[in-house]
């Protein structure tokens, strides 16, 4: 659609030409009722702006995607939509000093999370209602000037079906039929928000008093579906939200700027959450149905903490352009850690970053697309897919370097400055950086150039020179970079030595030194002298953001004694590292394999076993050699049933251990032993089959043709839910026939019937690893297909098909060819969808080197 993707070059000359005084938004919801199969199904949306232009007589434009336009008036003349609507842009000409534009529009209800999103719940048949804009999905609700850097205070006000309640915002009531919203402070249209429905809602209060005296009153308000509210416990929602806004105000010094704070868990969502200044929106995923283990809500806490920090970090003070993403978002995922640690009972919060953050980030790292955290993006689907791990996991990593670099003190000082002098404002690297030069007293030119404006990993590897008696004479710290990306970086690290110093054989750190590496080589002079350590560990605490190798001897100690690590972070960095080694093709993967059979029985953390877990299957699935995959998965069902038994009954251990095995299993009897768990004819001590569990098992049971169509029908009736029907979309797509993949692969490719929900439950049992040969076909309709779909689809299902059914699985160097082929042969696709091939490209090409050195492995 012309227009449709604005670019930076047309921001920046409207945001030199135009500021907005407001926005009046009038929407009319009653049609949200109904009959589900009447579409398109669209609701009135009035608006109202007030702008000014710096240049009376020039021309500019709104933004509106609608299916249909009414009536426009500009400084009272009424104007021709048919004539000055395109479908995304209204023309705007022979603008005055001060103007007045009204749009009058239909505009669509959405079934892919992107917009007004309209769920009907099977369960009970009720409507609800959410909006997701994030970057630029509110012109798909009401008429604006769609970009960061234009930001206004807005009105708003709600006809909806009778006995619904809306929110916004502002605070809101309903007089007279209609819900009218208190005037929110300037912010961006990307952060504005809508709930309606009959939503199960929670209410409880925060205060604050000041040390000047004054008082800080906050309405608190949490939702969910009416089908989940038995399984909503809000009184833990509540408690982490007070303990962050008591974290903030602590450290911001900046009290709280948006009135109240609603939290809405909201069905079918894209993300896993987004930070609308007193409506903050989360996938209602984090309502959970059934038994959890404490990562659970650890990360639900992390991510109620990482969106809290975005009302200071991007909705007080927000990016001009998206090339700034990282202002808000990197800083969003380091406070969501650094609150939780500071703040909740989740205290090894790092441990779970350095684990599972960290490993998004090396990943999206190393692929051809990286880019800096500070990068270049040119229009807004440049902008939809710097949604990543460099921005947020590694720009966070990055900035808990920069707090090791200047000093927590300094580096919370100039947050503070900063907020202050930008408060309702815009901002650029620059504003930040002199704000944390004032308190630091570092130059921050060069550490800024070298981390926040290039790209790449860099890998730190420990050089250990013993004397005769055994002690060090020398250790130093080599530093390497990919020559695709060679910049050396300074590295405030801490090199921890670890031996055997307990009875029980215990690996325990007995030196410490902290150094700034820069350049190739660093000696650390602090070490000289001690004693001879089995471990080196060159990013000990994890305060930057490195790839950890080691040396021959530390390696050796690790693959016999990485369980005799004391400390869990220590340990979870060394996993981390393992498995990158394994990822670089350093490492064969039946040799982590073997790690994970050794030890992952003894890890304490039960947020490092989830990513074991999840690390080997993937070691199995992508990087072991073709002919040693059923070998490996027999090893690790083998292993994860004997660690099943062992574990405590009821404990969170038992209940992770089973579902990976379930993940792993494929032998009859292992298949059989599942079976005979659901039918309640085999049972583990302790072990609860609840309905998410019985999912979990279902799944494999389904995609070996244990579990056929009426089995799963009958599940469905069972727990006849919207959660239901994803997870029996999910199971109906794995099962192991052509004719089932066929209407799949149709009914996410040729048709757009689904909703966003529906589509990445079919996606996700759609490629199985068992069925490598049932998915040989569809390689080819992939490369045939993409480019229509992503011309015809909105960009978050285009995203998910064209990375979801990339065939990964047929792992050849004619998939590769393939690949290539179609690269050379669409340089002119569009760049975003250019770029996700060459990330799945990339990606295969990995496991084929991994494969290659599992090969030799084995030989």
């Amino acid at each position: 659609m012309p227009g449709e993707n604005l670019t930076r070059d047309e921001a920046q000359e409207r945001a030199a030409l135009l500021s907005v005084d407001g926005y009046e938004v009038s929407l009319d919801l009653r049609s949200a009722l109904g009959d589900i199969e009447a579409e398109p199904r669209t609701f009135r949306s009035v608006t109202t702006i007030r702008f000014r232009c710096a240049e009376p007589g020039a021309a500019s434009f709104a933004d509106l995607l609608a299916p249909s336009v009414t009536a426009v008036s500009l400084n009272g003349k009424d104007l021709d939509p048919g004539e000055v609507f395109d479908g995304s842009r209204i023309r705007l000409e022979d603008l005055r000093a001060d103007n007045e534009l009204v749009v009058d529009a239909q505009c669509a209800y959405s079934r892919t999370g992107e917009g007004m999103h309209r769920f009907v719940d099977p369960e009970d048949g009720e409507v609800y209602l959410y909006t997701q804009y994030e970057p630029a999905d509110s012109r798909r609700v009401f008429a604006n000037f769609e970009q960061p850097d234009l930001k206004a205070p807005f009105r708003c006000e709600v006809r909806a079906p009778e006995g619904w309640t809306v929110w916004s915002n502002g605070v809101g009531e309903l007089v007279d039929g209609v819900w009218r919203f208190a005037e929110t402070k300037p912010i961006s249209t990307y952060i504005t928000a809508f709930v309606a429905g009959p939503y199960h809602y929670v209410t409880d209060s925060y205060a604050r008093t000041f040390e000047d005296g004054t008082t800080l009153e906050i309405p608190l308000g949490a939702m969910c579906r009416k089908g989940l509210a038995p399984h909503f416990d809000s009184d833990d929602v509540f408690l982490v939200t007070k303990q962050g806004l008591d974290f903030f105000h602590d450290h911001f010094d900046f009290p709280y700027p948006f009135g109240k704070y609603d939290q809405a868990f909201v069905p079918e969502y894209n993300l896993g959450a987004m930070e609308n200044p007193g409506l903050v929106t989360f996938r209602e995923e984090f309502i959970f149905r059934g038994k959890v283990t404490q990562a659970s809500y650890e990360g639900r806490a992390n991510v109620i903490l990482h969106e809290m920090a975005h009302m200071w970090f991007g909705d007080l003070v927000t990016m001009e352009w998206w090339d700034d993403l990282w202002l808000k978002e990197s800083f969003a995922d380091f406070m969501g850690a650094f609150a939780l640690v500071g703040a909740t009972r989740f205290e090894n919060g790092w441990i779970t970053f350095a684990n599972r953050r960290k490993a998004w980030a090396y990943r999206a790292d190393q692929l051809p697309s990286t880019h800096p955290i500070t990068a270049d993006i040119r229009d807004l689907q440049d902008a939809k897919l710097n949604f990543d791990g460099i921005t947020y996991a590694k720009g966070a990593s990055v900035l808990k370097q920069l707090v090791a670099y200047v000093g927590q003190d300094a580096f919370l000082e100039g947050a503070r400055r900063y907020f202050k002098r930008n408060a309702y404002g815009n901002t650029r690297l620059g504003d930040l950086l002199s704000a944390l030069e004032e308190t630091s007293g570092r130059d921050l030119a060069t550490w800024s150039r070298s981390w926040l404006q290039t790209a790449g990993v860099n890998s730190l590897t420990p050089q250990v020179i013993l004397s005769a008696e055994g002690r060090i004479t020398e250790l130093a710290v080599l530093q390497e970079a990919p020559e695709s990306h060679p910049e050396l970086r300074p590295h405030r690290v801490a090199v921890g030595l670890y031996r055997r110093e307990d009875a029980d054989g215990s690996l325990v750190r007995y030196a410490r030194a902290e150094v700034d590496v820069v350049g190739p080589r660093t000696v650390v002079e602090e070490l000289v002298g001690a004693d001879a350590p089995e471990l080196v560990l060159v990013n000990d605490d994890d305060l930057t953001y490195c790839k950890i190798r080691f040396d021959e001897n530390s390696l050796a100690t690790l693959r016999e004694r990485l369980g005799d690590i004391t400390d869990p972070l220590a340990r979870a960095l060394c996993w981390s590292a393992l498995w990158n080694l394994t990822r670089d093709a350093l490492m064969p993967a039946r040799d982590f394999v073997g790690l994970v059979l050794r030890f992952a029985g003894r890890e304490s953390d039960i947020g490092v076993l989830q990513m074991l877990h999840s690390w080997a299957h993937s070691a199995l699935v992508h990087y072991a050699a073709p002919d040693w995959r059923a070998e490996g998965g027999r090893l690790l069902a083998q292993g994860a049933l004997k660690e099943l038994r062992l574990a405590e009954p009821g404990s969170q251990h038992q209940l992770t251990w089973a579902r990976f095995f379930a993940t792993v299993a494929s032998d009859q009897a292992d298949l059989h032993l599942l079976l005979h768990l659901l039918e309640g004819t085999a049972k583990v001590d302790g072990l609860d089959v609840d309905q998410e569990l019985r999912w979990a098992f279902l799944e494999p049971l389904a995609a070996h043709g244990v579990a056929d169509e009426s089995l799963l029908a009958a599940e469905l009736a069972r727990d006849d839910t919207a959660s239901g029907k994803r997870h029996q979309v999910r199971c109906l797509a794995a099962r192991p026939s052509a004719a089932v993949k066929a209407q799949a692969w149709a009914q996410v490719v040729e048709s757009d019937a689904l909703s966003n929900a529906l589509v990445e439950a079919t996606i996700a049992g759609f490629a199985q690893p068992s069925q490598r040969e049932l998915l040989a076909p569809y390689a080819a309709k992939y490369f045939a297909a993409i480019e229509r779909v992503w011309a015809e689809r909105s960009i978050q299902i285009g995203m998910d098909v064209v990375k979801g059914l990339f065939p990964s699985l047929r792992d050849s160097q004619e998939t590769l060819d393939a690949t290539d082929a179609w690269l050379t042969a669409h340089e002119d696709a569009a760049p975003a969808l250019r770029r996700l091939v060459l990330e799945a490209r990339d990606d295969l090409a990995r496991a084929l080197r991994g494969q290659a050195c599992d090969t030799a492995a084995g030989s």
